[in-house]
């Protein structure tokens, strides 16, 4: 019987090994993607926030010549901590059901049945998009994921959403030669964009390079083009892709199977003690940006690190 099963191998899920591993616990990791399966969908451009330091996991240096290390980079530096500490991942297993035997858990994955002491559930948020909920939403010029610009070289784009993601695509696309429109809700680019880049949208806004709709929303999209609606009444716009970086969400129906208790609000925070990170369920754990709900921008990687010195503390103390 294992001390730990942990659901998920991204950054938190490997820490949450690596802090295990130290204290002479008994684990495995399980990943229903590949290793750190959220940052490999990144955009293939994308470069962090934070820095190499603030990404570290479990003491082990971050070696980067650039102020910010990118997403290459970050895959390097992540397959190299799991590989040179031997952790047990499983990775392209995805976890089905978990069910309560008294002093452990049974859980079962697409490949094996697993029993544990302790569940640490570090799933992060980036499997599923935040919907528009419009007609035309599900057709294939839709794109809810980005990674590179030059697929949409001399196309018209519009971009809808105001922070980070939605930015880096706008002017991405815009320097390899596509007609980019921004739709935003509210009346100005979020504050949350990266302070490096928000002066470079707000010119090219300004210059007209990128034109930008506020106080709107796209209302309907079409094979080729989108309607939207604007203060002073909707307009149609030819099209040839809809960029809806709109936001990612936890899996929640995959918590509640768990038996984690959430918010009632339309958060959906999970139930955990801040002190823990137990849930309400006794012996299972949530670490990384799953505690925030709809909160993603809450928790990341720089802020989230701390979780698993605080699981594995809990897990030693209560043997």
């Amino acid at each position: 019987m294992l001390d730990i099963l942990i659901i998920g191998g991204g950054p938190i899920g490997l820490a949450c090994g690596l802090t295990a591993q130290k204290a002479g616990l008994s684990f495995i990791i399980v990943e229903k993607g590949c290793l750190v399966n959220s940052l490999y969908n990144y955009p293939a451009t994308m470069t962090f926030f934070s820095t190499s330091e603030k990404l570290e996991i479990g003491g082990v240096p971050f070696i980067t010549i650039n102020k910010r290390p990118n997403r290459t980079e970050a895959l390097e530096y992540y397959r190299r901590v799991a590989f040179s500490y031997n952790l047990p991942v499983n990775l392209f297993e995805e976890v089905i059901k978990m069910e309560h035997k008294g002093r452990h858990y049974d859980i079962t994955t697409s490949k094996a049945t697993y029993q544990a002491k302790n569940v640490i559930i570090s799933t992060g948020f980036y499997d599923i998009p935040v919907t528009m909920d419009i007609p035309g939403e599900d057709l294939p010029k839709v794109k809810h994921y980005y990674q590179d610009p030059h697929y949409y070289a001399l196309q018209k784009v519009l971009v809808v959403g105001s922070s980070n993601s939605a930015i880096d695509v706008a002017l991405e696309t815009y320097r390899k030669g596509a007609e980019v429109t921004l739709v935003i809700r509210s009346d100005e680019v979020s504050k949350r964009v990266k302070y490096w880049v928000r002066p470079d949208i707000l010119n090219r806004i300004k210059e007209g390079s990128i034109k930008a709709y506020f106080n709107s929303s796209v209302v309907a999209i079409r094979p080729h083009e989108v309607e939207i609606k604007t203060p002073d009444g909707n307009i149609t716009l030819a099209n040839d892709f809809v960029m809806a970086m709109t936001g990612y969400k936890p899996n929640f129906q995959f918590l509640h199977n768990l038996g984690i208790s959430l918010s009632e609000d339309q958060k959906f925070i999970p139930h955990y003690n801040p002190e823990t990170m137990e849930t309400n369920r006794k012996g299972v754990y949530l670490a990384g940006v799953v505690c925030g709900g709809m909160d993603t921008h809450l928790w990341f990687i720089e802020n989230s690190r701390v979780h698993a010195d605080m699981i594995i503390n809990n897990i030693v103390q209560k043997q």
